[in-house]
């Protein structure tokens, strides 16, 4: 393959990696149809699904799931799709996750799950969410902390959320 040709398959990855990110369902599941992998990942890890859970694309990321792309392959940092989306607050995508089988107790390389995640930033629907699908509440990450004392930590770090 010369360098052109290379220029010109990285640029079109590029632009299906927008397509997730911009919640692109139709082009998706179109490229999917024509043989694109549904767990093609981009340099950073970052799969298709968690591209569209990340950007808050309830459809796009069903989209995915409904052809098998996985809810829980980590990106290069470690994070999960559920973690991602429990991070911005996006309720309906952590509970597509998990209808499509999301670990609920995925944790990252410094031992933080998706609880801990959405308890930090005050997502206290998802924290419900999460604890109802199993999701531990004594679990502790690598610093010894559990979800209710890193939603301490950062409530104190940030002031009271009144």
């Amino acid at each position: 393959m010369s360098a052109e040709d290379e220029a010109r398959m990285i640029a079109a990855l590029g632009q299906v990696f927008d397509l997730a990110r911009n919640g692109d369902a139709v082009a998706l599941a179109a490229l999917i149809e024509r043989g694109m992998p549904p767990n093609l990942r981009n340099e950073k890890g970052d799969t298709l699904v968690m591209l569209a859970a990340y950007h808050g694309h309830a459809n796009a990321l069903r989209t995915l799931l409904e052809v098998g792309a996985s809810p829980d392959i980590r990106n290069a940092m470690g994070q999960t799709p559920i973690a991602g989306a429990a991070y911005k607050g996006y309720t309906e995508i952590v509970e597509i996750l998990l209808e499509h089988g999301a670990d609920v107790e995925g944790v990252s390389p410094d031992g933080r799950t998706a609880l801990m995640t959405a308890a930090m930033f005050q997502r206290t629907d998802i924290v419900d969410i999460l604890k109802a699908h199993g999701a531990d509440p004594n679990a502790r990450d690598n610093r010894g902390m559990t979800a209710t004392d890193a939603a301490a930590f950062m409530a104190g770090r940030h002031g009271s959320p009144h």
